[in-house]
C-alpha cells in the first residue's frame, strides 16, 4: 500500500489544552512532518478544529492516539492523500 502523505481531520477537542498547545503536541507524533490547526467552531464545552497533517508516511493510528491522549476525538477524515507526492485538487466542470 502507498504511504499516507496528507490527512485533513475534523477533530472535537476540549478547551484545554488551547489550540496552539494541542496542535504542537500532535506535531510531536513521530510520522508528522508538518501540521496546521484551524478553529472551526467554538461552544461552551468544546472546540471543533481542523487539523491538516503532512509527512512522507503518516501513521494514522499514532495520530489518532495523540489526539485522544489530549482529550480529543476524530469526527471524520475529510481528506487523505497517498503516493509519491501530493496531488493538489483542481476545480473541474463538475465543481462549477
Amino acid at each position: 500500500m502507498a504511504d499516507v502523505r496528507r490527512l485533513v481531520l475534523d477533530v472535537l477537542k476540549p478547551h484545554d489544552p488551547p489550540l496552539v498547545a494541542f496542535t504542537a503536541d500532535v506535531a510531536d507524533t513521530e510520522s508528522v512532518e508538518a501540521i496546521s490547526g484551524s478553529l472551526i467552531e467554538l461552544d461552551k464545552e468544546v472546540q471543533n478544529v481542523k487539523l491538516t497533517l503532512e509527512g512522507s508516511s503518516l501513521d494514522y493510528d499514532a495520530v489518532e492516539a495523540a489526539v485522544e491522549d489530549l482529550g480529543g476525538t476524530i469526527h471524520s477524515v475529510d481528506e487523505v492523500a497517498f503516493g509519491d507526492y501530493i496531488v493538489e485538487e483542481r476545480l473541474t466542470l463538475q465543481d462549477g
